[in-house]
């Protein structure tokens, strides 16, 4: 039987079960743990949150007088889920803040799914379930928004950033290939756990910032595997998700690792993992290469013959647009832009923050241009250090960068 408690009510020992809020309103990613460390006691009693549910099965029991307003049982079924969050659209600036905590909160459960990964400890689906949950409803209110977020990561958090902004992808992926909510689920948790398998890597290979050797280079492709172990032996994974950890590194003209698997025997959602791991790698900055433009990455994945399902990468581009939030664009004035949100009607039709001029070869007040509304057009992608631009980013980020 389960106890809900005021926050005040709280002691070492306790077994928390539930937060009674949103997953974004208290400190921890995860939801159930013994509570052991006086620091997470402070961090609780700091949150917004008022009241928890404990197991008094499973860590100490609180005492409940007459006065206490709260202190009602339940069995776990019973708990009261928080209220589903608002599907309603969302403007990008709107949606950017909230993309921001989730962002920062994903790496926090990423970092330590991987320690612990390291230290023996099965994985839980469960607990990162909710980080899906708030990531997909993130898309689902403004696509671009956490996407293009994740997309900015230092290269000392790739690893688990990357794997926040793959699920991002994948979600985005998977709706706009028509498949159900649960399979979009499905697809989110593949893509925030592909990469588990990295935590077997040695450090000083997987952030080396040079070229790797051909014995360091074999041992980072035994990650898919090493993933899917990690994945069999944890709890209520499902198997779209050990299927895409252990394929995403497969191509379809049958030249990919570990199984050498071609476009016929390669699942849907290990193409579709395929495509968002590639996009994501080559557009963010690594311990030994600047991430490529958004709109350069898509122009070259088209490129790449053998790698991707054509029919999957189609509509990967139709999911983020031909010119993705953060492209430098030049337009056929000579202003030069950079995409802050896709065009409702057209995928050549962006809006675009326009700041320098080519012709002057100087910064100009910055203004927002929609194409679909201007006779201003679209005259190519453009190199930022060509122009001696270094703060591209910031034009559609601002101080999220």
């Amino acid at each position: 039987m389960l106890k809900k408690i005021p926050v005040q009510k709280l002691t070492l020992g306790m077994h928390l079960q539930a937060f009674c809020g949103a997953w974004l309103d208290h400190p921890f990613w995860r939801t159930k743990f013994v509570l052991t460390d006086p620091n997470d006691l402070v961090l609780i009693l700091e949150s917004s949150i008022k009241e928890v549910w404990i197991d008094a099965s499973k860590g100490l029991d609180a005492n409940i007088d007459d006065t206490d307003t709260v202190g009602e049982t339940a069995s776990a079924e019973e708990i009261p889920q928080p209220s589903p969050t608002v599907h309603e659209k969302a403007d990008f600036a709107d949606e950017v803040v909230r993309a921001a905590k989730i962002c920062a909160k994903g790496k926090e459960a990423v970092v330590s799914m991987f320690h612990e990964a390291r230290m023996g400890k099965a994985i839980e689906a469960e607990a990162v379930a909710p980080l899906v949950e708030e990531i997909s409803n993130s898309v689902m209110r403004n696509p671009g928004a956490l996407i293009s977020l994740a997309r900015l990561k230092t290269a000392d958090d790739y690893t688990f950033m990357h794997s926040v902004a793959v699920c991002a992808l994948m979600i985005a992926l998977a709706r706009q290939l028509g498949l159900d909510e649960a399979q979009v689920r499905d697809a989110g948790m593949a893509g925030l756990l592909h990469d588990l398998g990295k935590a077997m890597i040695p450090l000083d290979v997987l952030n080396k910032p040079g070229k790797l050797t051909d014995e360091e280079f074999d041992l980072v492709k035994t990650h898919p595997a090493e993933g899917y172990k990690l994945l069999c032996e944890g709890q209520g994974v499902s198997e779209v998700t050990k299927d895409v950890c252990l394929h995403h590194h497969e191509k379809i003209d049958g030249s990919g690792y570990p199984k050498g698997l071609d476009g016929d025997t390669i699942s849907l959602f290990a193409k579709m993992g395929a495509v968002c791991d590639v996009y994501d790698a080559v557009t963010s900055n690594r311990p030994y290469k600047a991430g490529w433009d958004p709109a350069e990455s898509i122009k070259r994945m088209a490129e790449w013959k053998g790698h991707f399902d054509p029919l999957v990468f189609q509509a990967f581009v139709k999911s983020l647009g031909i010119y993705p939030i953060g492209s430098l664009l030049k337009l056929a004035s000579g202003k030069l832009g950079v995409v802050i949100e896709q065009g409702e009607q057209s995928l050549l039709k962006p809006k675009i923050k326009v700041f320098f001029s080519t012709k002057s070869q100087a910064y100009i007040k910055p203004e927002v241009i929609d194409l679909a509304r201007s006779a201003e057009k679209i005259a190519g992608r453009e190199d930022a250090a060509k122009w001696g631009i270094k703060d591209v980013d910031h034009y559609w980020a601002g101080d999220k960068v």
